[in-house]
């Protein structure tokens, strides 16, 4: 499927369902959204292959876990998981772009690993100084939620503990909307951002790693 960019079709979607996030409006517009919204997604990921197989988050929000939400996403996202572990993100909605990977949100036996390597002198300078890397260039680092203390059996004071409170740790990039997010230009972007977060990547399959609990429902945040 040829990826021409998200469209001024896809744009407006998610500017109209902004404004109207009704059942009434989707089922008017269902034929934009298959073609220019996920017709584009799935364009786009194509051509990133090399980061999948990925999962297309569906576009309806699960009133079962969250009462008060509108009945469809704001926007479409997709998930890609390499064999070490670290998942690739991208979204697209009428606020722009975003593209993420690492770990967003750690299982139990993710975070024993990820705590002990962070406390560990070697391993857990490695991993600050590539998080303070990304930061210098752009990129934002985040996870699910983090700690308001240390967690049990750590210091508060720990060298490391902005580390250590978090439950995740990933890097972002974001873009508002721009005149390239409607050419293949988006392609490189995409590609570019998540490259350039692979040492932290690394890092993380290799001292962390794939979680052997059972997955989560991945729709249902």
């Amino acid at each position: 499927m040829a990826f021409h960019g998200f469209s001024e079709d896809a744009l407006a979607f998610y500017e109209g369902l902004a404004g109207d996030n009704s059942k009434l409006y989707w089922q008017a517009n269902k034929g934009t959204y298959d073609l220019h919204v996920k017709g584009a997604m799935l364009g786009l990921l194509e051509q990133l292959d090399e980061f999948g197989p990925f999962h297309v988050f569906r576009p309806f929000n699960d009133a079962r876990f969250s009462k008060g939400r509108p009945p469809y996403k704001e926007h479409i996202g997709a998930l890609g998981e390499r064999e070490g572990g670290a998942v690739f993100y991208v979204q697209f909605s009428a606020a722009g772009l975003v593209t993420g990977s690492g770990y967003y949100a750690m299982a139990n036996d993710q975070l024993e690993r990820f705590r002990t390597a962070i406390d560990d002198e070697h391993r857990g300078a490695e991993v600050q100084a590539i998080c303070s890397s990304l930061t210098k260039r752009g990129y934002t680092i985040g996870a699910i939620s983090e700690l308001k203390t240390a967690p049990r059996g750590y210091p508060k004071d720990h060298p490391r503990i902005e580390l250590l409170r978090r439950k995740g740790l990933t890097a972002f990039k974001s873009w508002g909307p721009e005149p390239w997010m409607q050419t293949p230009a988006v392609v490189k972007r995409v590609r570019d951002s998540w490259n350039g977060a692979g040492k932290l990547d690394d890092w993380l399959d290799s001292h962390v790693g794939p979680s052997t609990l059972p997955p989560p429902d991945w729709d249902r945040p």
